[in-house]
Formats: structure tokens, sequence, C-alpha cells
């Protein structure tokens, strides 16, 4: 599965994706419109027709549309000014970690086109690393420990490492005020307090390019001593670009990975804090090392942060930090700004450095990010999108950018590059665009050539000059002629139009174009088809359609070729019906299908042959109008004495109503292909008697249904006797303990049936309604 993705997209490196805008508005058709080069700028969509007679008449702006439209106009594809968006890879650079490694892209103003890079991982790689120390007071303890951990760290790093080197450099800060103290003494000495020694500040000090020799590194290591200065910050960015852009001096490799340990333990400076010390000068990003000493530190300001970022980038340089806690924070929001840098907290006195810088090591070699270089007077013109593709068992990190890529591992970033503007002529020459990816050695340049102008306009045959503005005198002479009516009769220009220096120019209209000799065509007049004025297949020519070869109709929508109308067997509509307008028109309405092929009540049906049988029941089945009705038909019939009620899978039974009461019967089948008929010379007769029969029995039959269901409600209605046993609801009853008791008028006996009667009696006082209350 993994080599099939692989392969995928492999082959997309080859494909290109064009896109174009799809505007509401045609601004291919502009009234504007007057050159080719004018067409052009209008997008990637537009395209010039410089065909002679091309619309003839019309205005000059209706050589510019979308392509397909100038070819549904009547202008021809090699006549058709439109330079295609394009992609072309150069396969004969080879290269082991990114590919391909050079591309060209032609690109129209508005135009976009995307291609793949591939990025792929190497499991083992030399390695400089390059170590740039904080040397100023407070970094003693760490200063000392580095002088026990290099051998240490290089025998670690062949692990990881095919060929392992280093060097080293050191930094305090800007030897001006208010950087350090400029007292003479201090000057010298900056610890001349602390009955202590030290070196005099300095900017960057390079002290041993990267090499192989890990003996001589630890023997520098044990020279330095520190220095010291009076600000926090220190100038670590001056040194960090001088390490960066210093590659001669410096050593770096070209086939190696670069590591840049930059170890302290304050911030840095950045560029406006050099106006403290009255220092203007932007940093110009380039080397100056005399003597492996910075000698514009106290001239050039500190650089900027994005100004650093871009000589690591362009340098392919690593960065690591090791910086203690108090500081850590610092450079925390520092980091993603500058891309391809690790984070390393230092613990006291240095003692976890080895296993930082390993593990810095292994993060920074398992991410793979990508960075695009586009030339700051160009940037303006272009965009740029990039999407990663990361393997398995990889992480996504933002859309430019793969974590945890294993080695040998490839990582795909989909790369999509598109031009915003036309250049201008001082512009329009090719742009380089740098794909870097961050840290790696290799790179893809992708070479944009910009296409705003026309080529035919080399050839001089653009036709993008308007002709016929003026006119001279002898075109107004007696005796010449002036082609402006088709007949000599007529408005001149069909009415449509102005006759000038003897030729027609069509007037312009809202609803579309007209052109012609005589302003004759138009497309706007003619019925539409598809969308398409007479279908496409035709010129609109004062108001009918004139139809190309092999079409016809009113729209031009009937082909004159009969090919649609052939069936299988090569005959028109299965022999039985016409072709108009490319379609099969059936003669027997039963029949259906492209083809006519489809008739289900034809030889199938009874009613079909009710003709033939009527023929024959006429003739009284005569020998003589046997063989008559046998000529006429279709199917052979015969005549049987009695028609069996049972037929066969290929025989029907079928019945023809002679008169009231009466039917006859007949068979259809086939034999051998050929449908025969068996036809019965009795008819079948139904009396009245058989009516009455019929009518007494469903009478009979109701009346009994009708019984029986009356019985089954009645006897689901009834309620059954209850037994003792059963639960019933309290009965309000005279017990048997007192029979003579009869409730008087004012009292009410209730008695709840239960295992003892038990009885209630409620007296009732009745106060006479004279009465009156005391």
């Amino acid at each position: 599965m993994t080599s099939w993705k692989h392969y995928i997209l492999r082959c997309l490196v080859l494909t290109v994706l064009i896109k174009t805008s799809n505007s509401a508005d045609n601004d291919c058709t502009s009234p504007s419109i007057k050159t080719c080069n004018d067409c052009l700028s209008r997008g990637p969509e537009c395209g010039w027709c410089f065909q002679e007679g091309f619309l003839d008449g019309a205005q000059i702006n209706e050589r510019c549309d979308f392509v397909p439209k100038l070819v549904q106009k009547g202008c021809e594809l090699e006549f058709i000014e439109h330079p295609a968006v394009r992609v072309e890879v150069n396969t004969t650079l080879s290269s082991t970690q990114v590919m391909p490694k050079e591309i060209t892209v032609q690109l129209r103003a508005g135009s976009e086109t995307s291609f793949v890079l591939e990025v792929r991982q190497l499991e083992r790689y030399p390695v400089d690393m390059y170590y740039l120390v904080d040397v100023s007071a407070s970094m003693q303890d760490n200063l000392d420990r580095l002088k026990t951990v290099g051998i240490t760290l290089s025998q670690r790093m062949k692990e990881y490492s095919s060929d392992f080197r280093v060097g080293f450099g050191s930094f305090v800060d800007k030897p001006v005020s208010p950087y350090i103290n400029v007292h003479p003494s201090k000057i010298s000495n900056p610890c001349s307090d602390y009955d202590t020694q030290c070196r005099p500040a300095h900017g960057f000090i390079h002290v041993l390019p990267v090499t192989e020799n890990v003996t001589e590194f630890t023997r520098v290591i044990k020279q330095q001593r520190i220095s010291g200065n009076m600000d926090t910050p220190e100038g670590g960015f001056d040194a960090m670009l001088q390490a960066a852009v210093c590659q001669r001096e410096i050593g770096w490799r070209p086939e190696a990975k670069h590591l840049l340990l930059v170890m302290t333990d304050q911030p840095s400076h950045l560029a406006l804090d050099s106006k403290l010390a009255g220092i203007v000068v932007p940093h110009d990003g380039n080397c100056h090392l005399e003597n492996n000493t910075y000698t514009q530190s106290t001239i050039m300001e500190h650089p900027s942060i994005g100004q650093l970022a871009e000589k690591l980038l362009e340098n392919s340089i690593y960065s690591i930090f090791a910086v203690e806690q108090v500081q850590y924070k610092w450079y925390e929001d520092l980091i993603p700004l500058l891309p391809g840098t690790y984070l390393g907290k230092l613990l006291p006195k240095a003692s976890n450095l080895k296993d930082l810088v390993i593990e810095a090591y292994k993060k920074l070699l398992s991410d793979v990010e990508l960075e695009i270089v586009v030339p700051n007077h160009q940037i303006h013109q272009f965009w740029v999108n990039i999407t990663a593709l990361c393997p398995e068992g990889s992480r996504t990190q933002g859309p430019s950018k793969c974590s945890n890529v294993r080695p040998n591992q490839i990582v795909y970033f989909n790369i999509t590059i598109g031009m915003k503007t036309c250049p201008s002529l001082e512009e329009e020459e090719e742009v380089l665009v740098i794909v870097r990816p961050v840290g790696f050695n290799e790179t893809t340049a992708v070479r944009v050539r910009p296409v705003s102008r026309c080529q035919c306009g080399e050839r001089e045959d653009c036709l993008d000059e308007e002709r016929g503005s003026a006119c001279d005198d002898a075109l107004h002479r007696p005796g010449l002629r002036v082609d402006c009516q088709p007949t000599g009769t007529g408005p001149e220009c069909s009415g449509r139009g102005t006759c000038i220096c003897g030729k027609c120019s069509c007037d312009h209209s809202g609803l579309g174009t007209i052109h012609g000799k005589y302003c004759q065509i138009d497309d706007f007049s003619c019925p539409y088809e598809q969308g398409l004025s007479c279908g496409g297949r035709g010129q609109c020519v004062l108001g009918e359609c004139q139809c190309r070869n092999g079409w016809t109709g009113e729209s031009c929508g009937c082909p004159l070729s009969t090919e649609t109308c052939l069936s299988e067997d090569g005959t028109l509509c299965s022999g039985q019906g016409r072709c108009i307008c490319g379609r099969c028109q059936c003669d027997d309405p039963r029949r259906s299908g492209q083809f006519c092929e489809k008739c289900p009540l034809c030889n199938g049906s009874c009613q079909s042959h009710w003709r033939c049988v009527l023929c024959h029941l006429s003739h009284d089945f005569s020998v003589l109008g046997a063989t008559e009705c046998n000529r006429t038909c279709s199917s052979m019939v015969h005549y049987v004495d009695g028609i069996l009620g049972s037929t066969s899978d290929n025989s029907k039974l079928c019945v023809y109503p002679t008169h009231e009461r009466c039917h006859s019967r007949f068979q259809i089948g086939s034999v051998q292909g050929v449908t025969e008929i068996l036809l019965g010379r009795h008819p079948e007769c139904i009396s009245s008697q058989q009516y009455i029969t019929t009518f007494i029995l469903v009478f009979l039959l109701t009346l009994l249904l009708g019984l029986s269901v009356i019985t089954l409600v009645r006897f689901l209605l009834i309620p059954r006797p209850q037994t003792p046993g059963e639960n019933t609801v309290a009965v309000f009853h005279v017990t048997n303990k007192e029979k003579s008791y009869v409730p008087t008028p004012s009292e009410k006996t209730i008695t709840y049936r239960r295992e003892q009667p038990l009885e209630m009696h409620i007296h009732v006082h009745k106060m006479p309604l004279n009465q009156v209350w005391p």
C-alpha cells in the first residue's frame, strides 16, 4: 500500500493542476480591448484570434474571448493566441534528499499551477557542530564543564553520524558604551574590581574551525578565559550571524548537517538596541572577519530576527539554544521566529550538555519543514501555498512541516504557485524561486517565466490595430464601387452598420455580436438549441439559420445522416419506422424503443389477432374463405372442433366476442418461429338460466355468511354466570340477618360484601321547611 502511494505521488511531480478563476463578468470581451496584449492581460482564460476574416466587420474587441467561444465563433485553434500555463521538470539533475532539483513554470497573470516536491530524510549524515559560547563572567561554570564534555559528546555523536566534526567561537557584547565600562582599566580587564584577570569584551571571535581532531578542540577550550560587560543582554545575534555567513572561515562542509550550539545565560540584544550606543548603520548580512575577529561590531547594528532567520535558512544551519532556567521563557518566545531551531534547558554547571545536544540533534533531524524564498523585488507578483503530506507514523505540524519523521521516510509537499498581476516591461524576466527544506544542504530551484506578451505580435500578424479610420479621397471618386450592399439594393450594411471606406463596420449590440461582410450575421436573433444560436451548427443570417453541411432544421438540430437510426442488424429502425431528425419514428404506435424494436402488444396479445379471426368467422369456416384470409393475415389459421382449456409455455388461449352472450375460442402458438392460430368452429354461449343459478348461489352464500357473523358476535357479548370463587365488584343488598328491617324514607342501608356481612345505617334528618332556627 505504501509503495502504491509513493508511486502515485511521484507521478504527481509531472502533473500540472491549472486552475482559472470563474468570474460572473466576462472581462475578455470588454469594449476597451484593442490589442492582443490587452486581451492576455485580462486573465489566463482569455485568448486572441488573429485569423484573417474572423468576424468580418465586427468590433476589434470581439477577437478576444474565452478560447471555446472563439472556436464556436469560427476561429481555428492554430490562430488563437493563448499561452498555456505549464510545468517542466528537469530530470537530468540527480539528488539524494530533495527531488526534483529544478522546475520551470510558465504563468500568466491570475493563473496558478501545482507540483509535488519530495524530501527524503537520510539515516546517517556527516555533522559539523560549532560551539558558540557566551564567555561573560556569569558563564564560568558552564565553560569549565565544556572543557570536560567535548570528548564524551564526540563519542556519543558518532552513534548518529558517519563523520562528526566540531568548532568553537566566543562572544560577549559590542565593546562600546553603554554595553561595557569604557574606563581604560576596565577595557583591558573588565574584572579588575575582583582581582581577576579577564579577557577584553568582544563581539565575536572565531577560535577553532570545525575539525575532527577532538583533542585539539579540548585544548582550545581549556585555554578560554571569561570576560565581562555591564548590561544584562549579550551580543548573541551578532555572533550567530557571523557564524552562519562566514562559511569558509568556519569550515562548514557543503555535504554535512550544520549545527550551531549557542550556550548563554542571558537574552540577546535586538536590532534597535544598537542606537543606545549611537550605532545606526543597519547590518548588511555579510561576513566581516579579519584575523578571526568580527570587525564591524562597533559600526553596524545588531541583526534583526528576520535577517538572522534568513541567513540561518540560506546557509542550511540548525540552531540549538542551551540556556539556563532564568532566561528560558525569553528564548521560548523566540523559537517560532527562527526556523530549524531547538531550545534546551541547561542545568547548573551544564551537567546535561551532552544529553541536550543528542536530544536536540534527534529532534531537529526528525522535523522536515519547507521554506519558500522569493526575491524581494518580485514578491508582490506571486503567492505560494504549501501542503505537507506526512508519512505514516509522523505528525503534521502546520501546513509546511512534519515531525517524528523516521530515517529514509519521504515527505511530500504539494506546492501551488500563482501570479497575481502582469509584470511590467522591466519586470518581465525569469524569476528564481528557491524551495528549501530547513537544515538541508539541497534545494529545488523553481524558475518562473511570466507570460503577458503575444507571440503573434513578434510576427506583426496579430490584427490588433483599428483599420479604416481614414480614407483616401480616391475612394470617393465617381465610378468607384462601394461594396456595402449584398445585392446593390436595400439598406447598406443590412441596416446594422456603417459603410466606411467601402466596407461595412458593424454596430455594437448589447444582445450579441454582429458581423459579416454586410453585417448580416449575428448570434442572437435565431432559435437557440442547447444554449447556442443555431445549435452551434450554423450561422444566423438575418434571423434565419444557415446550417452547416450535414444538418438541417429551424435551429440546425437535425442531422441528415441516418446512422443514429441503424439497429444492430443494420436495418433502418428495425424495418418498423422512419428516421426523422436523427431519431426513429415508429409506423405502429404500439412500438417503442430507440430502433422501434419493442412491441409488447404486437405478437403476444389476443387483440392483435382479432382482425384475422374475424375474417375467418365472417366466411363461415369455408375453404375458399380460409385461403383468402390466410393470404391477408400474417398468421396461419387452422380450424378445430374444440379448444382445450390448458395451454403450453409457447401458446396462449384467447377468446373473441362474436355477439351477445357468445364468443369464439382460439389458441395462439408458434411453430418454427411462425405464428399459428387454432380457431374453434363452434362458438360458446351463456344462457339466461345460468345467470339465475349463479345469482341464487351468490345470494345464499352471502346470507349464510351474515348469519354466522351475527351468531359469533352474540356469543361474545352475552356475560357468563359468576362462580362463588370469582372476584366480583361490591354489591349493595339487604342481608338475611334482619329481613324484617326495612329502611325508612330517611334511612339508607349500604352493605359491603365481605366474609362477614357489614351493615351501615345512615340516618338522614329532614327539617321541616317552616322550622325556624333558634
